[in-house]
């Protein structure tokens, strides 16, 4: 049985598209690695969030390439990119903007903020307070910014690109349960191999490998490349299957607060995003399996029983996933 056949005869121009998403990304992925060295995973997770239209959380430790990789995505996307340093003294106006008053003219005007950019950098999210976070909430899920009482509409691809340092650091507030939710995906970038990191002494020793990054796409081919990844076809077994690892999270003992509705969205929108990265035009268990941990880990809470045997999200999620039947062909 083909392909075509088998999932619905979606071929022709969907797997043209799928050829096309492939190429581009294979452009961006390389332009980053002249900068971010011995990460193919990271990047590849990076890469399924901005063609899913998802926003990505990159938590680690300080000096690790956080905002390295961040700005090496803007830079190989010739879009808008803003970036905002997240301090205690932030506030909400800091990053939406603010309507100011002009005596000349006895009007207000808007000054739009940061979040009116295509890649958004958060830096160091969780140094500034919870009600400045929060600002974010409106702009990451409904892609819009309410500023005195006028809604002003935020353009595609709109990616918030934030990293954090773990909780346990000095100066962090830990992010609400909110805002987590609304990262499509969280990784943690990692210590460099040896290998890497002497490679890095010396591509990193007089200048910045940023310097040299050129562009290779534009915002305009990424609203038609994730457009493309909206038409990769999830057949109904693996929709039931998503839809089952989610609710294994809300029934699990060892956790005591499982994955949301949205959490679902996000793993099937996240694994259309990986199957075209792989050339496909169908989404396969593979796919949910390795984006389960970095899409819904983040956004569980162990229940004290397992923080006590010291199991984190990320040990709990990868037992639901061992655990589950993996569904047939369709």
């Amino acid at each position: 049985m083909s392909l075509n056949t088998h999932h619905g005869g979606r071929g022709g121009g969907v797997q043209d598209g799928v050829g096309e998403v492939v190429a581009v990304a294979d452009r961006i992925r390389t332009a980053i690695e002249t900068v971010i060295e011995g990460k193919p995973e990271v990047l590849r997770i990076a890469l399924t969030v901005l063609l899913a239209e998802g926003h990505l959380l990159i938590e680690d430790v300080p000096g690790v390439g956080k905002t390295m990789l961040a700005k090496a995505l803007g830079r190989a996307v010739d879009c808008s990119v803003q970036r905002v340093q997240f301090t205690p003294d932030l506030l909400p106006s800091d990053i939406t903007g603010v309507s100011v008053f002009h005596q000349d003219r006895h009007e207000f005007e808007f000054n739009p903020g940061p979040v009116f950019a295509n890649i958004v950098l958060g830096d160091e999210i969780n140094r500034a307070s919870p009600k400045t976070q929060a600002a974010l909430l409106e702009c990451m899920e409904e892609r819009q910014v309410s500023v005195d009482g006028q809604t002003r509409a935020l353009e595609r691809p709109f990616m918030v690109v934030a990293t954090q340092n773990p909780a346990d650091m000095e100066g962090t507030y830990a992010l609400p349960e909110a805002q987590r939710d609304r990262f499509m995906a969280r990784v943690s970038v990692g210590y460099p191999s040896p290998q890497s990191e002497l490679d890095m002494i010396d591509s990193h020793g007089s200048r910045s490998p940023l310097d040299s990054l050129a562009a290779v796409t534009n915002a305009e081919r990424v609203r038609h490349l994730a457009d493309h990844v909206r038409s990769v076809h999830v057949a109904p077994g693996m929709r039931r299957y998503v839809v089952d690892l989610v609710n294994s999270t809300r029934t699990s003992p060892e956790l005591r607060l499982g994955a949301s509705p949205r959490a679902t969205l996000h793993l099937v929108r996240a694994a259309r995003a990986y199957a075209a990265l792989d050339g496909r035009h169908y989404v396969v268990p593979d796919d949910v399996q390795a984006l389960a941990v970095p899409v819904l880990a983040h956004r569980l809470l162990p229940a004290p029983e397992a923080q006590m045997e010291r199991l984190t999200a990320e040990q709990i999620v990868a037992k639901l996933v061992a655990r589950l039947p993996v569904p047939g062909p369709n």
